[in-house]
């Protein structure tokens, strides 16, 4: 589905990718994981044509979209969850979600996969005219997610969706994280939590300063002594 190589990206004088190749496959989890600065939010960022790209190709079910503008980008099904949720903090809940279908036209679908995904969060339909910003940080997560799926997408790529949240929240994000793909969409994670994204992962790859410097199936890395102790805090 998506095929990224030789990706170099940079900022002014900072060199933030440094030629990374990688692929995801249709109806897979693919993860990132690294520290931070190792630059797995740039590449994301790359990705959907918000970062500046020096030289490579992204190409996105066999069509280069490296040159092409975000909202074309998202038009053709890739769309972002960003790190930190952004969503629209005086805007309710309803609408965020309306928001992330900013460029559909076929409205029933549309109320059909809001009523999807409040079936998949029930606690954003108790709260479907709250605020934005009067919600919990796993609220707020689960409703940036919602607005990510309100765009239809065939690649959901995903930033950090762990980042600040409770245990118990974490784990509740992750079952609904596997129950999107399951329904069919395909997903490329960013974490930092190395282990959790792993569990849940077909394929990761390890970043360091802007390049890959492993990969393998999740289940590998897993075991892998290197991983384990960097990345898991494991002897």
């Amino acid at each position: 589905m998506l095929i990224v190589r030789d990706l170099k990206c940079s900022y002014g004088h900072i060199q933030a990718l440094s030629g990374i190749n990688f692929k995801v496959n249709q109806g897979d989890i693919v993860t990132l994981i690294g520290n931070n600065g190792a630059g797995k939010s740039t590449t994301l960022n790359a990705i959907c044509g918000i970062a500046p790209k020096v030289s490579g190709e992204v190409v996105f079910r066999g069509r280069r979209i490296e040159k092409l503008s975000s909202d074309r980008i998202i038009s053709l099904g890739i769309c972002q969850v960003p790190e930190g949720r952004r969503i629209f903090p005086l805007l309710t809940v309803e609408e965020n979600l309306m928001m992330g279908a900013y460029l559909r036209k076929d409205y029933k679908e549309m109320l059909k996969d809001m009523k999807m995904i409040y079936n998949l969060f029930p606690v954003l339909n108790k709260m479907k005219s709250r605020l934005g910003g009067e919600l919990s940080g796993g609220e707020q997560q689960m409703l940036a997610i919602g607005r990510g799926l309100m765009a239809n997408p065939d690649l959901l790529l995903l930033d950090e969706p762990s980042l600040g949240l409770a245990p118990f929240l974490v784990k509740e994000i992750y079952e609904i994280i596997k129950e999107i793909n399951s329904s069919g969409t395909t997903i490329l994670l960013v974490e930092q939590n190395a282990k959790l994204a792993l569990q849940i992962a077909t394929k990761g790859y390890v970043m360091e300063k802007g390049r890959i410097v492993l990969q393998g199936y999740g289940k590998e890395l897993l075991t892998n002594k290197e991983v384990r102790k960097i990345y898991l805090g494991e002897n």
